[in-house]
């Protein structure tokens, strides 16, 4: 009998960030390793990565890594798990390709080459536990699902996924192969459920395809389509529509021209004529109605690069009267607000926005018939969804719950909670650490919660600097305070408070000196919070105080 533990650190209960990992004996197979991009609260950091302590501390054990697709939520925290624990990673062609860009532009594991291509037909054998794949239909090539084949049944890994009867051959889900892992008998379903919520059909790619082309064929002037640079079938429906219509395509985008360039030279993506791409630098040779624009942006986000364009700061283009702003993403919720901003600006600028997303519903995960499909092919006996917000994971086990999976065999996983197969049934055992990790530039781990909220005082409270310098010895004031602000008041009409404000400074550390005992830490928190009361008093704000005391011996 298999000791069988499932746990989450990331990907549940939100949006992104995808890392589940499957003990089988002594052996730890992780799933994924994304990460997530910030909300608009989490001031200045770049990306968000799961709590991985847990695998640092058993990475003796780890058998390896297993990535089911190249997007940034399944690949992104690559590189920070292998600089802790150098373990194998196992993916597609394209995907371990992909993974590794992401790997050799973090210089801590940029020598790293531990990586092993599989597809839909290997199997590999850890002494017992069996691991194999299936392909799915996802945005992206050569996306897999993952089975990790136990003495108890399998544990199957759905990954991100659809299904779609037009999928052309890298992207077409093996029926076949479902229905041969459902057969041979399915203990846990881990689920994707980010479109759990929906009973709208999503669009075929090949009605996403032919409504992408109509729209570049009706319009006379410059297109500028703004895209995810690893929706590689996305990329692929631009470049067919290009050479149907005559277009040159221009790569904008930060990291587009890579995955491109990748994805062209696997064969992945396919290029009617090598002379459709050209560089942005060549734009001034052809006429607008020759052009598309692919702004893919940074972080898998074009609308950065969408406003510079608006607002003529953009390094090559400019958004001028007769273009069309073609929007062929959903922009993820944390987004929304700001999308509204920019379609303004663009309209301002001359432009037209049009979004794909006013004709079709488009999505590259199954929608609630689509998630029934996939139970009804695997019927587990147990389901995990996971890969979605809350309210995403509910609706997937009352879906399931519509097709007969019980619902004490449906568990929505908290992160970091271990979930035990013990006597025929999985039970709570425990948790490890788990939650987000905040990547701000070169730095991990050192954008917590208390960075966070200084950087939020900061931008709505402003910064209150005082400095005044003592002779501890002669329990003196050497030098008054002299007081600096920025961001919390306007000087010219405030010099009351600031003259108040360093009297009362002056005062709190007279009388400080004036005790037999002496701490710097005291004095400073005495100045802080006699300047902090007087200052709210004032002005109803609490700025972010910062006494600097100085000493002359």
């Amino acid at each position: 009998m298999s000791n069988i533990k499932l746990i989450t650190l990331g990907g549940v209960r939100e949006n992104g960030k995808n890392l589940y990992i499957a003990e089988v004996n002594d052996s730890i197979f992780v799933l994924d390793a994304g990460l997530k991009y910030p909300e608009n609260e989490q001031l200045g950091v770049d990306v968000v990565i799961p709590n991985m302590d847990y695998l640092f501390e058993n990475s003796d054990r780890i058998a390896g890594v297993f990535l089911t697709h190249g997007h940034a939520d399944a690949i992104g925290a690559l590189p920070y798990l292998l600089a802790e624990a150098k373990v194998p990673v196992f993916g597609s062609e394209l995907t371990i390709e992909l993974a590794k860009l992401f790997v050799k532009s973090n210089d801590s594991v940029k020598k790293f080459n531990d990586f092993h291509v599989i597809d839909a037909n290997s199997e590999i054998d850890f002494g017992g536990t069996v691991v194999s794949f299936f392909q799915t239909t996802h945005s992206i090539p050569e996306s897999l699902g993952i089975v990790i084949k136990t003495s108890e049944g399998s544990i199957v890994y759905t990954g991100d996924f659809k299904f779609d009867q037009t999928a052309s051959e890298f992207y077409a889900t093996d029926f076949a192969r479902l229905a041969e892992i459902g057969q041979e008998g399915v203990l846990a379903l881990l689920s994707d459920s980010a479109n759990a919520d929906s009973k709208i059909q999503v669009a075929s790619e090949q009605e996403v395809g032919d409504e992408i082309l109509d729209t570049i064929a009706d319009w006379d002037g410059r297109i500028i389509v703004a895209a995810v640079a690893s929706n590689l079938s996305r990329i692929q429906q631009v470049f067919d529509a290009a050479a149907e219509t005559g277009r040159r395509v221009v790569l904008t985008g930060f990291d587009v021209e890579n995955i491109v360039r990748t994805g062209i030279r696997l064969n992945k993506l396919s290029l009617a004529n090598e002379k459709i791409l050209i560089k942005p630098k060549e734009m001034s040779r052809f006429e607008d109605h020759e052009l598309i624009i692919l702004e893919t942006g940074r972080m898998c986000e074009p609308i950065n690069g969408l406003r510079k364009m608006s607002i003529g700061r953009h390094r090559y283009v400019e958004i001028k009267d007769g273009d069309l702003v073609y929007i062929v993403t959903t922009p993820s919720i944390a987004k929304e607000a700001v999308m509204a901003r920019v379609e303004n600006m663009v309209y301002q600028a001359g432009g037209v926005v049009k979004a794909i997303t006013q004709s079709l519903r488009v999505s590259g995960h199954g929608n609630a018939r689509d998630l029934q499909l996939m139970i009804n092919l695997l019927r587990p006996n147990y389901l995990f969804p996971i890969q979605g917000e809350y309210r995403e994971l509910d609706a997937h086990a009352r879906l399931a719950m519509e097709v007969g999976i019980l619902p004490e065999n449906i568990f929505i996983p908290k992160k970091g909670t271990i979930m035990e197969y013990d006597n025929g049934d999985f039970v709570p055992a425990g948790s490890v650490s788990a939650g987000d990790v905040l990547i701000d530039g070169n730095a991990i781990g050192d954008v917590g919660n208390v960075v966070l909220r200084d950087r939020k005082v900061l931008s709505e409270d402003g910064i209150f600097i005082v400095a005044i310098t003592v002779n501890r010895r002669e329990k003196r004031i050497i030098s008054k305070a002299k007081v600096h602000t920025r961001g919390f008041i306007y000087v010219k009409k405030s010099r009351d408070i600031l003259r108040e404000s360093a009297e009362i400074v002056n005062q709190s550390v007279e009388e400080y000196l004036a005790q037999d005992s002496f701490d710097w830490g005291e004095l400073k928190g005495a100045v802080r919070d006699s300047l902090a009361k007087y200052l709210f008093d004032q002005t109803k704000r609490r700025p972010a105080i910062l006494p600097v005391v100085m000493e002359v011996r």
